[in-house]
């Protein structure tokens, strides 16, 4: 597995990326050679905040934890991770396609008066959909840790998206034309 570490308002010292590296290589045995995590260390004020993302296969697992210290939040960011792992990981193992999208989509509002008619959209992504099914976008919702996730259903091609309901459900929206 390849590791990139990145520190935001953070120098990562050497004794932290020796851990980075010697924890995550035991997610080895979950993925290919070709696997590729990502682990960023974001620092404001006292507070650190670690985010842990591995790409394999064009699937993607994610888990962020903050912490007074950034070992801290990293140890509790990777045991979300692995827990995410074996939850589905026969489900990984057994699916059939590629998964719906590289990248999760989101997207964030200004907080302000309700009387407020105008809305900043304070980020957009643009990713590629690939055609998965139903069971597949839920996969990937519940690998990356997300309420909800856009993807293209491979019966139909249509644009979809799954939710999670607050009974633990899932739900999906078909958009119609009117």
């Amino acid at each position: 597995m390849k590791i990139t570490c990145t520190g935001r308002k953070v120098t990562l010292k050497e004794a932290f990326l020796e851990r980075v590296e010697k924890k995550l290589a035991k997610l080895d045995k979950f993925f290919s050679d070709d696997a590729q995590a990502q682990v960023t260390v974001t620092v404001e004020k006292d507070w650190q905040t670690v985010e842990i993302t591995v790409r394999d296969k064009g699937f993607a697992s994610r888990a962020e934890k903050s912490g007074d210290r950034m070992e801290e939040a990293f140890d509790s960011a990777l045991e979300l991770l692995t827990r995410r792992i074996i939850k589905n990981r026969k489900k990984l193992e057994n699916r059939v396609c590629q998964p719906a999208v590289q990248d999760y989509i989101a997207q964030e509002y200004a907080s302000g008066d309700p009387a407020d008619e105008e809305y900043d959209v304070i980020r957009e992504k643009h990713f590629i959909v690939k055609p998965c099914t139903v069971e597949e976008a839920i996969l990937q919702m519940n690998m990356l840790g997300h309420a909800f996730f856009l993807y293209r259903d491979a019966d139909t091609d249509s644009v979809q998206v799954v939710y999670r309901r607050k009974n633990g459900s899932y739900g999906v929206l078909v958009p119609e034309n009117s």
